[in-house]
């Protein structure tokens, strides 16, 4: 079954890796950041003090009665959601000339997609409201759905391919034009409505597709069949998507948001679809479903904007997915991906998560995010006994798997602390290409131990783990195996901090960073001239994106440094360095005045340079999360009181640039990631995915990039606001 193969990050191949402030106030330069119904339908700030737990919203009436309705519009494409109760829907339509249709439900991360023929001229969908459905199906068992008008100006829209089942086989058709033919289902006509409707491959409530011709007309059958439209007037349809897998339980506004979240509506409204009592959401429409790494990313830039419900609800989500040896989990594959997963392993049917654990950053992670909530914070300090106490759906107590995960840091890190040689760091695990947030196949460049890994988050977690240590809170829950272990983090993490990072450090001279720049810059037909005033003739002093098998480093500038602002106090030489090579103009540096680049290879060879180009996932194309993640961690040094005032001012000056780019693209806040053009030393946003040529397309409201609602722009900064 090749089309079950994961495809993030490439349209044409596999991707190795399955996929996908602190709290005293990480957003505040004036605070302190520290480290630490079937046809019946359903439709049913002031800045917070550091350490403080910020009190929750007032829960009324109307919060829980009325349902969470929003549209994003990006580019081509149109995205409506829905939820209410027990009722989750993402709808989305794409206009052009190859129209689509797709419905992703965040229960089992299941989905509903329809491919139209491509078109001569571009079509343009319109729609109604989103309403919420419930039916039985066939064995009247109760399915979960949407229902919709929708109007299109075509004449006809021929049918290519319907496709009913989890998302992870909708991708993998939307990517390499297949899926598995145990997933087929016949279209069943009745008059002016088809039906496309199956049963879960174990028997259990599967999904169902109805469309029903408002205006207009079926022609054909089978794979030829097609709507048409009435002479002079457009196509309306009535749309129907269920799933039969089980709801999730929603964390409403109410109980997600404190009142210091920022009130930006859309970025509310996203991050309310995707947060449930068992877990975060990913984004939509592709990852409904558990990531470990953007749960405890997101979790940590957003903690002065959620209650300790939504907080806890985060953490528990993690530490109930490790695994024996304490490693967390990247990802899930859910009901019939699971079924699908054992069918082709040989294995007994069972729709029972499969998690993968090939990431390594997402296990480095855990120690520091923990800390910031639960050592840092009052809500946190507070709570801190009865969360460890409180228990995994395995029995487990969350202070027990914590210290399974502390042990395996401290022992996966040992190598390097008593030896500083590369081979030492730690590695992206045997025959993979991906590791880490970079996971395409090119995303690291070829490198196979990460800077951010190395360089920022083993140390931190370390230095986490003391803390732990210190505190006494894990006293109870630890072995006499894993008291002797974690008691060697504190000389481990010294160790590391000033070891790990220089093995990434790059330093090319003026001329030969000119040289590139200029050569470059020709290939992307961008303007060199803001570069290379911001070079002049300095020397060009970056880390490197990763260290290659030889221990060589991959010299493409990336933004990974905004983890070392954001997670540590470097020294003010690092600090200078990191800020410097980010924030010059592109292809300097990162700086495009539409957003912050992920990624430039300017310096690097030319395969990495025509590898990590606009088009590709992680290539020079900007992600909200990344920005977020500089501006917290920009933040967070200008709070320090050791630094230089000339670097200080080199910082505030970062900031203010960095805001200004990203107000520049508020039109895709909750976006995934965007790309860009440019014409006459102007950039334009580009919505990723819907040019030729980009590797994959973006998610309209992706997790992580709401974390802005716990940010506060320079201006609000200096009103005091």
């Amino acid at each position: 079954m090749s089309a079950l193969k994961e495809t993030r990050g490439s349209a044409a191949a596999a991707v190795s890796g399955m996929r996908r402030r602190p709290l005293q106030t990480i957003a505040l330069a004036t605070a302190m950041l520290l480290s630490a119904a079937c046809s019946r339908g359903v439709d049913t700030v002031d800045a917070p003090v550091a350490g403080k737990a910020p009190a929750p919203a007032a829960a009324t009436a109307a919060d829980t009665a009325k349902p969470l309705r929003f549209d994003i519009v990006e580019g081509k494409v149109l995205n409506a959601f829905y939820r209410h109760e027990h009722i989750a829907a993402h709808m989305l339509l794409s206009s052009g000339k190859v129209p689509r249709l797709l419905f992703a439900f965040p229960a089992g991360n299941s989905g509903i997609g329809m491919w139209f023929d491509a078109v001569d001229s571009p079509v343009q969908w319109t729609l109604g409201d989103l309403r919420g459905i419930e039916e039985p199906d066939r064995g009247g068992r109760t399915l979960y759905g949407v229902e919709a008008d929708a109007t299109v100006d075509a004449a006809q829209l021929g049918i290519r391919e319907v496709v009913l089942g989890n998302v992870r086989v909708l991708r993998d058709y939307q990517a390499l034009g297949k899926y598995p033919q145990a997933l087929a289902v016949q279209p069943v006509r009745d008059g002016k409505r088809v039906v496309w409707a199956r049963s879960r491959l174990d028997g259990n409530a599967g999904y169902a597709l109805s469309v029903e011709i408002v205006d207009g007309d079926i022609a054909g059958e089978g794979k030829a069949l097609r709507f048409v439209a009435n002479a002079g007037k457009p196509l309306r349809l009535r749309v129907r998507a269920l799933s039969g897998d089980t709801p999730l339980t929603p964390l409403t506004a109410a109980r997600l948001f404190n009142q210091y979240a920022g009130d930006d509506a859309r970025s509310r409204q996203a991050l309310e679809f995707l947060s449930y009592d068992e877990k975060f959401l990913a984004g939509s429409w592709r990852f409904n479903t558990y990531f470990g790494r953007d749960t405890l990313m997101s979790v940590r830039l957003l903690l002065p904007a959620i209650t300790p419900e939504g907080t806890e609800a985060g953490l528990g989500s993690v530490l109930s997915r490790l695994n024996p040896a304490g490693e967390v989990a990247h990802e899930e594959d859910l009901s019939e991906f699971a079924l699908l997963r054992r069918q082709q392993a040989g294995e007994a049917a069972s729709a029972e998560p499969i998690y993968d654990y090939a990431m390594i950053d997402d296990d480095y992670m855990l120690a520091p995010v923990v800390a910031a909530y639960l050592l840092d914070t009052d809500a946190g300090k507070a709570r801190a006994a009865a969360f460890l106490q409180r228990k995994t759906p395995s029995g487990e107590a969350y202070g027990s798997a914590l210290a399974r995960n502390f042990a395996w840091v401290v022992a996966t890190a040992q190598p390097f602390a008593q030896k500083q040689d590369f081979s030492r760091l730690i590695a992206l695990k045997a025959g993979r290409a991906a590791g880490q947030w970079r996971d395409s196949n090119d995303g690291l460049g070829d490198g196979r131990y990460p800077y951010d890994v190395n360089a920022v988050f083993v140390p931190d977690a370390l230095e986490s783990i003391k803390r732990f240590v210190a505190s006494g809170l894990l006293k109870s829950y630890l072995t006499d195996d894993q008291t002797g272990v974690l008691a060697r983090a504190e000389a481990m993490a010294m160790t590391w901090r000033t070891a790990a990072p220089p093995l990434f450090a790059v330093d090319l001279d003026a001329a030969r960073a000119k040289r590139a720049l200029i050569a470059y810059a020709k290939h992307e037909k961008v303007d060199p001239a803001p570069a290379l005033a911001a070079l002049a003739d300095a020397a060009l002093r970056m880390n490197a994106i990763a260290l290659n098998d030889s221990g060589t480093p991959i010299p493409v500038l990336h933004s990974d440094d905004g983890f070392a602002l954001l997670f540590g106090d470097p020294p003010a030489a690092d600090v200078e360095r990191s800020v410097t090579a980010m924030m010059r103009p592109f292809p300097a540096g990162l700086m495009t005045d539409v957003g912050l680049l992920v990624a430039n290879p300017a310096f690097a060879n030319a395969s990495l340079r025509a590898r990590l180009g606009r088009n590709a996932y992680h290539g020079t194309v900007i992600w909200a999360w990344q920005q977020a993640v500089l501006a917290a961690g920009l933040d967070r040094q200008i709070a320090r009181r050791d630094l230089p005032a000339p670097l200080r001012a080199q910082l505030i000056a970062a900031r203010e640039r960095l805001w200004r780019a990203i107000d520049a693209a508020r039109d895709l806040r909750t976006s995934e990631l965007w790309s860009w053009s440019q014409q006459n030393g102007q950039y334009t946003v580009e919505p990723f995915g819907q040019r030729g040529g980009d590797a994959d397309e973006s998610n309209a409201a992706q997790l992580w990039s709401t974390v802005f609602l716990a940010l506060r722009p320079p201006q609000d900064l200096n009103a005091g606001k």
